[in-house]
C-alpha cells in the first residue's frame, strides 16, 4: 500500500498540462472503510496539501456528521479525487480534473482497498466515470435516485458554496438524502 501511495504522490503524467508543479493530494490506507471520490483538489488544498481543506470540506463533513479527526483518519476515510492535482482556475471556477489520473490509478487503488464499504461519488465527473450506463441523465437525478446505486455508491452534489442555489431549489436533498447518507456512513464505519 505504501508503494502505491508513493508512486501516486510522485506521479507526473499530466505535468505539462498543469499550471503548477504536480502535487497529488489524496489519502487512504489498507483499512479505509469509506472512499470519497471527488473532482480535484482546489487551490487551498494545493497550497496546504490537505484535501477538502476549505468551505466545501466543512460542508461535506457536516453532511457526513463527522469531525475533522474522523474525516482525516485514513483508516476510516480514503480520499481519492478524479484528478489528483489542482488543475488551475478557469472563468467560472476550477478547471475540470485532468483525465489521466482516474484511468491510470483508480483501478489499482480499488483493487488494493479491500475494506471499502461505501464509495461517495461527489460531483458529475465521479458519477459519469463510475456510474456509466447506470447513470441518469443529470446529476440531480443521480442524487435523487441514490438508492438505486446502494450499497456500492452514494452519489452526491458537490458541497461547494457555489451549489447553495442548487440546494435551495432541491430541499429534498437536506430533508431526505442527508439523513440517509449519515446512516450509511455510520453503518460503513462500524461494519
Amino acid at each position: 500500500m505504501d508503494s502505491l501511495l508513493n508512486r501516486i504522490t510522485n506521479c507526473t503524467i499530466c505535468q505539462a498540462s498543469l499550471p503548477y508543479p504536480p502535487k497529488p493530494i489524496l489519502s487512504f490506507s489498507d483499512t479505509s472503510r469509506i472512499l470519497i471520490i471527488g473532482q480535484a483538489p482546489g487551490r487551498k488544498a494545493h497550497d496546504s496539501g490537505i484535501p477538502w481543506n476549505d468551505a466545501s470540506g466543512e460542508e461535506l463533513r457536516r453532511w457526513l456528521a463527522v469531525a475533522p479527526a474522523e474525516f482525516y483518519d485514513p483508516s476510516l476515510f480514503g480520499i481519492v479525487p478524479m484528478g489528483f492535482c489542482f488543475p488551475g482556475t478557469g472563468k467560472s471556477g476550477d478547471l475540470p480534473p485532468r483525465p489521466e489520473c482516474a484511468p491510470t490509478w483508480h483501478p489499482q487503488l480499488l483493487t488494493a482497498l479491500t475494506d471499502i464499504k461505501l464509495i461517495l461519488l461527489i460531483g458529475s465527473y465521479a458519477q459519469s466515470y463510475y456510474l456509466k450506463e447506470r447513470s441518469y441523465r443529470t446529476l440531480t437525478e443521480n442524487v435523487s435516485h441514490y438508492r438505486d446505486f446502494l450499497p456500492d455508491y452514494f452519489p452526491l452534489v458537490h458541497p461547494s458554496p457555489r451549489n447553495r442555489i442548487w440546494q435551495k431549489k432541491n430541499p429534498w436533498f437536506e430533508e431526505e438524502v442527508i439523513p440517509e447518507l449519515r446512516k450509511q456512513v455510520r453503518k460503513a464505519l462500524v461494519s
